[in-house]
């Protein structure tokens, strides 16, 4: 893992181990601006780098969600008011795959995870002023989760969130972190 992670909202317990990150959630931790709710949360826990230009970040992510919205997996981010982070969320009583995406106002797209939750991939590629996010349920295959647009900056922020809005103690280990050019693969190609 880089040395040149950091927190934004470090979590009370943490703790690093060659190129894995294990993390217990905070109590009422979130991202969110606005929609719907009318609040802004900033408190989630992020680990990530500065980055600049076009690339692809990937993780590994594993974790036991069980309360509404225990949350985990990507984020990309140039302010508190330009993001976008992805992953597993829990809510109707079961984990689902999806993504915010909050320029200055938060959407939220989320649907049905095809598999066990307790382990998943999450890619995001920056080309330009497009992002795409993919998913995976093996590390092999990598169906197209999102593609949207984020306005292009010189540099931003890239790597792993989790956030418990409804309660404390969601314990998430991140694995194989990796961080690359920009992978310019065709749209559906899934590899």
């Amino acid at each position: 893992m880089k040395s040149d992670f950091y927190w934004i909202n470090e979590p009370q317990h943490w703790q690093q181990s060659g190129t894995a990150l294990s993390v217990t959630t905070d109590a009422k931790t979130d991202f969110w601006s606005q929609t719907w709710y009318g609040f802004k949360r900033f408190s989630g826990h992020f680990y990530g780098c500065e980055v600049i230009g076009d690339f692809t970040f990937q993780v590994k992510v594993k974790a036991d969600f069980s309360a509404l919205y225990d949350q985990a997996g990507i984020m990309l981010m140039t302010d508190e008011d330009h993001w976008l982070k992805a992953g597993i969320e829990f809510n109707d009583g079961s984990p689902a795959i999806g993504s915010v995406l909050t320029l200055e106002h938060s959407d939220w797209a989320t649907g049905h995870f095809p598999a066990s939750a307790d382990v998943f991939w999450m890619r995001i590629t920056r080309k330009a002023d497009s992002l795409r996010l993919q998913y995976s349920t093996d590390g092999k295959s990598w169906p197209l989760l999102r593609l949207a647009y984020f306005p292009a900056s010189e540099k931003c922020r890239v790597g792993v969130m989790c956030c418990t809005p409804e309660r404390a103690g969601l314990v998430v280990k991140f694995e194989d972190f990796l961080l690359t050019g920009a992978l310019d693969k065709e749209l559906h190609d899934l590899s």
